[in-house]
């Protein structure tokens, strides 16, 4: 007769079950785990604790919410002591839609909206069809007729008068959507088997990235126009849009070249035996891959040129960053630019971190 020997199937230390408060048990593990990392656990939290109360004295309970129109007296009679909010409602207008005239803000305020309904459109993975394409190019041809208006009754606003956020998310959304595939075609120049395409690819991105934005806003709006027959002029606002496009172009081509090198040489070659031209062979295999290796860099370059845009002050246009700045120059507000920052920073903390968290669910699912 055989005998049976029974395989034990995991350790009987594995097998036990963990007895305890699983709370308890992570901050042993994480946070008191040594003398040392106790010690500075107490320190970190005593100061986030010290940190947390002050601006909570500060911040709501010795603030004040709301003033008459125009009148800060009693947000100087609590400086030092609260945050005075009520700069916020009496000049949030100027800060969102800069010099726009008053009385039509409801045109760069729906405008603000639908990029806002168009970035969440975009996100729906169920709705990347050419009909959403169709949709983007109808809502800027939209959003250019409310922000220019001149037709259908509106009256014309030329772009000098426009500021605020309109023009943040005109130069972040221009910029990145017309840099992503720019940038691809660079990452595939520099890549390429031409000599000549190579070089040009090569020398593109060394000399934009050489230099800093500033320098090519400025390029753009001071120098280019000297280089114009008289006469010819374009507007300021769409030179710094180009430089923009340029500068996103040349960095979004490194972060793409990057993920175009850790595709598998396999998928090249199954490609070619696959008979696939050049270019279906990078749409439909090499990029789709590359782009997924790269997704988080790309976010985060994203973000940065997001806040990259706020540069554009140097040139003369009214950003969100610089209508914050203007606002305050009024003498009866000046002393409380810190609310107006504040405000102004949760604005930006809105777009970016709905960017980081939408980059992490689609590394997610592009992971399984």
């Amino acid at each position: 007769m055989t005998a049976i020997t029974e395989i034990p199937d995991a350790p009987r230390a594995a097998r036990r079950p963990q007895i305890g408060n699983p709370v308890l048990r992570w901050l042993r593990t994480n946070l008191f785990s040594s003398i040392p990392n106790g010690i500075i656990t107490v320190v970190l939290l005593a100061l986030l604790a010290k940190g947390i109360f002050s601006f909570v004295q500060w911040g709501m309970a010795n603030a004040v919410w709301l003033t008459p129109p125009n009148d800060s007296s009693a947000c100087r009679a609590v400086r030092g002591v609260g945050a005075c909010w009520a700069i916020i409602p009496e000049k949030y207008r100027f800060i969102l839609f800069g010099t726009y005239p008053f009385d039509e803000q409801w045109r760069p305020a729906l405008s603000v909206g639908l990029f806002i309904v168009l970035y969440y459109l975009s996100t729906r993975r169920a709705l990347w069809r050419r009909e959403l394409v169709y949709l983007w190019i109808g809502a800027l041809a939209l959003i250019s007729v409310l922000m220019w208006g001149g037709v259908l009754g509106l009256s014309f606003v030329s772009q000098d008068r426009w500021g605020g956020l309109p023009v943040t998310l005109i130069l972040a959304t221009f910029g990145l959507a017309f840099g992503f595939p720019l940038g691809i075609l660079v990452a595939l120049g520099r890549r390429s088997k031409l000599p000549a395409i190579r070089s040009l690819s090569v020398l593109y991105v060394e000399l934009i990235r050489g230099v800093p934005l500033v320098s090519l806003l400025f390029m753009a709006s001071v120098m280019f126009p000297l280089f114009m027959p008289a006469g010819f002029n374009i507007d300021k606002l769409l030179r710094a849009q180009i430089a923009i496009i340029l500068f996103a172009g040349a960095y979004l081509a490194e972060v793409i070249r990057g993920g175009l090198q850790a595709v598998p040489r396999g998928q090249y070659e199954a490609a070619d035996a696959l008979g696939l031209s050049y270019w279906r062979k990078h749409r439909l295999i090499v990029l789709p891959q590359a782009i997924r290796h790269v997704i988080p860099p790309l976010v985060n370059t994203f973000i940065a040129f997001f806040k990259d845009t706020s540069l554009v002050l140097i040139i003369g246009i009214f950003d969100l960053l610089t209508t914050a700045k203007t606002a305050i120059i009024d003498p009866a507000w000046q002393q409380f630019s810190v609310e107006v920052y504040v405000f102004v920073a949760a604005i930006y903390f809105v777009f970016c971190f709905a960017m980081s968290r939408y980059s992490r669910s689609l590394e997610a699912r592009s992971g399984r």
